[in-house]
């Protein structure tokens, strides 16, 4: 008996610290017209999208596709990360929620073929779900902001399509970017928080995310880290990108988005780049999702997807 209730005790404390390691879910209440876990191709089960559309209105919608962060190995199309895009709907937007191939399933560039394919299924069913083909942002945190930066610059890299997942005909270009605090150069990552102190270097060891993302020390593959870096891609056509980042970030070094905009604005100009460093910031968090903040997200927003007449 006692033995019995030794074993009912592990079990019962081990789903407590499970639920407890689960991100909250996302707040979707109230939001009347959605399809959720729709195949966006059928290479992996975790290729799969939600859609939201305003209460309100036969659109077709501007689209924001929002990409969940979690160190390429975590996180949730559902969970809280959607929360901020979600707020869109409010404003005229629809909202596509994305997951992706993780890190433990599948190396780099895996997930950015994801994300494009993801953004073709949604040009492909533009009618069906009263989406606007011709106006897509991408918006993400953390390991999202990356893939969301990388969405913006690839939009001609035949190497980060994987047309054999579908809809080959459409495009995966986007429109806008909203890169909230995401890694861009992993090498550069450890000397930054060497010099700031503000975190712990540690991305260059072998179990780092950024180095299971490509499958080895990035140390020990520069070129891999290079396909993996936004900036690699940069081109006259880029679409204009919105760049925040904590100054106290302690995960991602704030450095990361300076230099990012800094090579932005070489190419496309200071007229399409846009980087606001949160004084007080850590790696997310209240500041971000503001009213305040969120404004001039949206702000951004409407003057790069709201038509004018």
């Amino acid at each position: 008996m006692n033995n019995l209730r030794l074993v009912l005790f592990v079990v019962l404390c081990c789903n407590v610290l499970l639920s407890s390691c689960q991100p909250p879910k996302a707040n979707t209440q109230g939001i009347d017209r959605k399809w959720l876990d729709l195949p966006y191709a059928t290479h992996s089960t975790a290729q799969k999208l939600d859609i939201y559309l305003p209460n309100r209105g036969n659109g077709p919608f501007p689209v924001i596709v929002s990409i969940h962060g979690g160190a390429f190995k975590m996180g949730d199309k559902g969970d809280f990360q959607v929360n901020a895009p979600l707020k869109g709907l409010q404003r005229g937007y629809a909202v596509v929620s994305v997951n992706y191939r993780l890190s433990s399933e599948a190396i780099y560039p895996a997930q950015i073929q994801d994300v494009k394919a993801a953004i073709r299924f949604i040009r492909a069913n533009a009618r069906k779900y009263k989406l606007d083909p011709a106006r897509i942002a991408t918006w993400g945190g953390s390991a999202g902001g990356n893939l969301a930066a990388m969405a913006g610059v690839s939009g001609d890299i035949a190497s980060l399509e994987d047309l054999e997942m579908g809809n080959a005909k459409h495009s995966s270009r986007v429109q806008a970017v909203v890169d909230w605090f995401g890694p861009i150069n992993f090498n550069t990552m450890d000397e930054q928080f060497t010099q700031s102190g503000k975190g712990k270097a540690d991305h260059n060891d072998a179990n780092s995310p950024e180095s299971l993302l490509i499958g080895k020390p990035i140390t020990e593959a520069l070129n891999l880290v290079k396909i993996a870096n936004p900036s690699s891609y940069i081109s006259t056509d880029d679409p204009a990108f919105f760049i925040q980042h904590g100054e106290e970030d302690h995960l991602v070094p704030t450095e990361q988005s300076i230099f990012f905009a800094q090579e932005l604005e070489k190419v496309l100009g200071k007229e399409k780049v846009t980087i606001k460093l949160l004084p007080i910031a850590k790696h997310g968090g209240k500041e971000f999702e503001s009213v305040a903040n969120l404004d001039l997200v949206f702000a951004f927003l409407d003057k790069h997807l709201k038509k004018t007449n």
